[in-house]
């Protein structure tokens, strides 16, 4: 495959005479994989080859050539998924928008307003360190720095402390990301249930697999899969500007797995199992997001409300609806349809990783549900603590062990669970 071996040219060699046998290999591979553009495209077809196996992706006497279109029946495809990348950008635009033109108008509504937060001294050394080296520096820091700059301790926490708060994302840009992400979730629900209360397997599992993989794609498959693909893809891309939590890298990991899973599942016709996914997944999210809407303009009762809701919703569609009839229905009946193979294992694999982030956000609420049980809730599980100050600056509330402070963030003495 690919073109013939070239060889160094005599004059190079000469030139790289004086190398050691190890460089000199290393200069003869290098100008190999330079001269033959052929090997390396060889290689990428190769491996292309591998991946796109069709015993990877299909069960035993199946090929790609099977999920052709003919005879009215129209498969996914992977080239169609391409789409959800300009998507991804367009849902970008839209939230831009829609943040500016209807949430910030919403939020003055509820009387949300952004805290004034006192605006640190400049100071180069203190600066400095806080980039470089923490954001919370210890005590033998904190003597060592006061000394520098001929200021107290407490004139250095404070700095500190205000240079941490003016990081920290505020009320108004919590209330436009939860804002958006409600819209978002309400209406794929919605257009979950048009798209799913009408067919079989909706009722029955075991017709997720009946005819499986020679299942023909519908209209409203097709658009719900690559709006809630654009939709994971903008999260993403977002990630590093909206509100950053504890569980930041599960998060990210939650974003990955869910793109994969549906992607996998495009690709492999796992799309009646995919739409059903998503939507147990959009059930719970649009509780979340209206609790969190409500929490920042402090409607207490109506958040707490909401809140047990929530859990309630979660627990029944994460913990129990996804693991003992979905990925039950993913592990158990397809044997009874086809011999397993690798793509059997690889989605439910990827299943149960979105069970185990399930699991970890689960025990984040029921903490906070034995707090609300018993009247201490006091912070977000997951947001990042923040720090009160007087009008003067001093701080107004105990700090933790770990330099963090206990605060409210919302409805009073409660706050709101937060994940994805």
């Amino acid at each position: 495959m690919g073109y013939p071996p070239r060889v160094l040219p005599l004059c190079l060699s000469d030139a790289v005479g004086q190398v050691t046998g190890v460089q000199r290999g290393k200069v003869c591979l290098l100008s190999s994989l330079s001269l033959e553009p052929g090997r390396v495209s060889g290689m990428i077809q190769t491996i292309g080859e591998w991946f796109w196996w069709d015993r990877l992706w299909l069960p035993v006497n199946l090929t790609w050539a099977d999920l052709e279109d003919k005879d009215g029946r129209v498969y996914a495809k992977v080239s169609d998924l391409y789409i959800t990348l300009p998507y991804s950008v367009v849902f970008l635009i839209i939230r831009y928008v829609f943040e500016r033109f209807v949430a910030t108008p919403f939020a003055a509504c509820l009387s949300v307003r952004e805290k004034n937060i006192h605006k640190v001294e400049s100071n180069p050394i203190l600066e400095h360190f806080f980039i470089s080296q923490s954001k919370t520096p210890a005590k033998a820091d904190i003597h060592g720095l006061s000394k520098k700059c001929s200021w107290s301790s407490r004139q250095v926490e404070c700095w500190f402390r205000r240079r941490r708060n003016q990081e920290r994302p505020g009320v108004l840009k919590k209330f436009r990301e939860a804002s958006w992400r409600f819209v978002f979730y309400i209406g794929a629900l919605i257009g979950g249930l048009i798209a799913l209360y009408d067919k079989p397997w909706f009722y029955n599992l075991r017709e997720l697999w009946n005819t499986y993989p020679k299942q023909s794609i519908l209209e409203s498959q097709y658009w719900y899969y690559i709006l809630e693909m654009s939709f994971y893809w903008s999260l993403l891309f977002s990630i590093t500007f909206d509100v950053k939590r504890k569980d930041f890298k599960e998060q990210i990991i939650h974003h990955l797995a869910t793109l994969t899973l549906l992607a996998f599942s495009w690709c492999g016709n796992y799309i009646r199992v995919g739409t059903l996914v998503m939507l147990v997944h959009d059930a719970s999210d649009v509780f979340l997001e209206s609790a969190k809407i409500f929490n920042y303009a402090k409607w207490e009762k109506v958040c707490n409300s909401i809140f047990v809701l929530f859990a309630v919703v979660f627990m029944v569609t994460r913990l129990i609806i996804f693991p003992f009839w979905i990925i039950h229905s993913t592990w158990v009946y397809p044997p009874d349809y086809y011999p397993v193979f690798f793509g059997y294992y690889f989605f439910n694999a990827m299943l149960v990783i979105l069970l185990m982030l399930h699991i970890f956000w689960a025990y984040l609420i029921l903490r906070m549900v034995k707090k609300f049980l018993f009247g201490s809730l006091t912070k977000d599980e997951r947001s990042d603590n923040e720090e009160e100050e007087d009008d003067e600056g001093e701080n107004t509330t105990s700090e933790e062990h770990d330099g963090h402070l206990k605060a409210n963030n919302g409805c009073g003495r409660r706050g709101v669970a937060n994940h994805h």
